[in-house]
């Protein structure tokens, strides 16, 4: 009987302390997962090469006994999934979801006997882990202090970051060893409206950096639900990351009844930049819909009484001259400012001129009342999102536009109100199905209300969520601005199809972005989903608007862009006027897709250059994009992607041989070739300049014409 017990015990310190491994379907990612000393640990290499050293995981809770010691495993199950599913819009028209899987069971004893759950799940690209807090007796209700899962560095790596903040993803990114942070955060820290900085070293995810040994690691978190956003402390000296959550009005993090899961915690890593941004991981790790009809969502591509704003001078969101104003005031007798954008004649122009294009809609910002008096007074009833100025005939637009095949798309800027959004989103939305309204553009600029809220705290995750979802019962699309980062949520809600949440185009308008913005989004930003950067300027140096300033890309950067920048909604965000003035760079704006059967990185390095191809849904057309930092390059293109045997014409347009983007920025060329898979373009790329390239089908007569590249 003795010898028994004594083998139970050996047993039971066995699986307490034994480590569990996985490793990635095709070997190159090993993962490890201990208990030692009560306290779990996880670790991850990659090809033998150390990714995250020994990191502890756990949480810290307010006035209950904090999940983060006194662990044994009690159980573990492991298992492997190898599946396809096919996105509603996307970048590719079947995502294989092809992982190993580990569960593990924590109980604490000696602490009411409490347990959790640690899942991990490691894929070819990377690994993905979450808590969960199954319903129990001891575990019901709990309060989160802080979430103190690490991601301990295997090196001073070359990082691209934000600094943490609650309220703004619009920081410009700096570029510098991890060590270097501390000394550069508070340069980095520039004023923004509605910041909340964190104060103590931070950043912001999707973290990516770049290891001294050739690793490409990016560090991030998928299926934000009911939860705050995650940053990541810095530990500077020895190179370490920790969870930083988004806190409430009063300081707690998060307030979680059981059933229920932390968001995934992510780290993508490769060997290789272009399988960064070709990982699906993110996307892999949120549900699937459950909406059982999406056949109203659909990929857009735009203008808009919008870019006039913010360079033309002429044009302004409010309607009159007042500046206290109130929803129950009767606008109809204030005097008119004279400059109000959102006006019958100027939002037909613009329905025309979508018409003729071949654009599926036109947004118009400044239609509803509430304007004149929105901005800076920490202001609730703002907006009613249902009451036009009395320039803007809503009838009479919308049948104007479904005259001309066009749809007008919804603007609902809250001023952060968000209380007061809820409040009236039901009637929003009716308002917008009785006019043939399908989709809308939410902002969320200024500090939160309730007050005291954070843009990237659990309460506002919630209403975000909230919005979308109560789209859905109306079927409207979605386009956040200003709300929280993208977390791959778009699978679980396709509806919601894209966000702003980072530094877009407007700042082009207020400073200007570096040249090397846009080679560092994708491998950041567009991580967790799509954003609507508003690409498309052609008229680039703002000095003839009286500005003063420029955007800082060449025309065919602009034109690379619907390409490098993923999104089902795309912009064409110059005014009609100017793209009349280019119609053959215009062209490619209108034959561009924006939904993908496959997309090719051709070449990448994050802070320097990215050349992408894709497939467009359903054609036998690919289209081609590459842009550069403020370094002229010569972009190396394969059309190894194109199927064999046959040729294919290439509309070629590039930046002229003069081109630069602060003195010939519309310098370009426009040639037409024949391909086959066979073929490779070397083209030159100017100073913060692109190539754009559409391949289609010809006929004979036209291929005799032209030149085999």
């Amino acid at each position: 009987m003795q010898k028994i017990f004594l083998s139970l015990c050996l047993l039971f310190v066995t699986l307490a302390t034994q480590a569990q491994t996985l490793t990635s379907p095709d070997k190159n990612l090993n993962f490890s997962f201990e208990v030692q000393n009560g306290v779990p640990y996880y670790q991850l290499s990659y090809k033998n090469k150390p990714v995250i050293k020994t990191s502890r995981l756990g949480l810290e809770l307010v006035n209950n006994a904090s999940l983060l010691d006194g662990f044994t495993v009690t159980n573990t199950e492991q298992k492997s999934v190898n599946e396809t599913w096919d996105p509603i819009l996307g970048e590719q028209k079947t995502i294989r979801n092809n992982y190993n899987e580990l569960l593990v069971t924590l109980t604490q004893k000696g602490k009411k006997d409490r347990f959790i759950k640690l899942r991990f799940r490691v894929f070819n690209d990377g690994l993905g882990f979450r808590y969960e807090f199954p319903k129990q007796k001891e575990l019901n209700y709990f309060v989160i202090k802080e979430e103190r899962t690490e991601f301990a560095l295997a090196g001073d790596h070359k990082i691209f970051w934000m600094p943490g903040d609650y309220d703004t993803n619009e920081y410009t990114y700096t570029t510098s060893k991890v060590s270097e942070i501390p000394s550069l955060q508070k340069k980095a820290t520039i004023q923004i409206s509605a910041q909340s900085p964190i104060k103590n070293p931070s950043v912001q995810t999707p973290s990516m950096m770049k290891s001294t040994d050739g690793l490409y690691i990016n560090i991030h978190e998928a299926a934000l639900i009911n939860y705050p956003a995650m940053h990541l402390n810095v530990d500077a000296q020895n190179l370490k990351m920790s969870a930083h959550l988004t806190p409430d009005a009063v300081g707690n993090k998060g307030y979680i009844q059981t059933n229920a899961t932390s968001p995934w915690r992510t780290i993508v890593v490769s060997d290789k930049a272009a399988n960064i941004l070709t990982s699906k991981l993110i996307l892999n790790l949120n549900e699937p819909t459950k909406y059982q009809d999406v056949s109203w969502i659909k990929p857009v591509k735009y203008i808009g009484v919008w870019w006039e704003y913010f360079v033309a001078g002429k044009s302004s969101w409010g309607y009159s001259t007042e500046n206290n104003t109130k929803l129950t005031d009767d606008f109809t007798k204030y005097k008119p400012n004279g400059r109000h954008g959102a006006n019958n004649e100027n939002v037909k122009r613009h329905i025309d001129f979508a018409a003729e294009h071949g654009f599926d809609a036109v947004l118009v910002e400044g239609w509803n009342i509430g304007w004149d008096d929105w901005f800076g007074n920490w202001k609730e009833e703002v907006f009613d999102f249902v009451t036009p100025y009395p320039d803007f005939n809503v009838k009479e637009l919308q049948a104007y536009a479904a005259s001309k095949g066009v749809k007008i798309m919804m603007h609902h800027e809250t001023s952060s109100s968000a209380t007061n959004y809820e409040r009236r989103l039901d009637k929003a939305f009716q308002f917008m199905v009785d006019n043939g309204y399908n989709a809308v553009k939410t902002g969320y600029v200024g500090s939160i209300i309730p007050r005291g809220e954070h843009h990237d705290g659990q309460w506002m995750v919630n209403h975000y969520i909230h919005v979308a979802k109560t789209a859905a019962d109306y079927k409207i699309m979605v386009n956040s601005h200003e709300a929280v980062r993208p977390t791959g949520l778009n699978r679980t809600f396709p509806n919601w199809i894209a966000q702003e949440s980072a530094r877009g185009t407007e700042f082009e308008a207020m400073g200007g972005l570096a040249p090397e913005h846009t080679t560092i989004l994708p491998f950041t930003r567009l991580m967790g989903g799509p954003m609507d950067f508003t690409p498309g300027i052609f008229q680039t140096d703002l000095t003839v608007y009286g500005h003063g300033n420029r955007v800082n890309t060449t025309l065919v950067k602009q034109l690379a862009y619907y390409v490098t920048m993923y999104s089902p909604l795309q912009m064409a965000a110059d005014m009609p006027e100017n793209y009349a003035k280019f119609p053959d760079a215009f062209q490619f704006i209108k034959d561009v897709a924006v939904d993908w059967d496959d997309t090719y990185v051709l070449e990448a390095e994050p802070g320097d250059y990215i050349t992408t191809a894709r497939k467009a849904k359903g054609k036998n057309e690919w289209y081609i994009g590459g842009i550069t930092d403020e370094n002229k390059r010569t972009a190396n293109i394969s059309f190894s992607f194109l199927p064999k045997g046959k040729d294919y014409i290439a509309t070629i347009y590039a930046d002229g041989p003069d081109a630069s983007y602060d003195k010939k920025p519309q310098s370009y060329t426009v040639r037409k070739v024949k391909v086959n898979s066979k073929s490779i373009l070397k083209q030159g790329l100017a100073s913060s300049g692109g190539i754009a390239v559409s391949v289609k089908e010809g006929n004979n007569s036209e291929m005799k014409s032209l030149k085999k590249l």
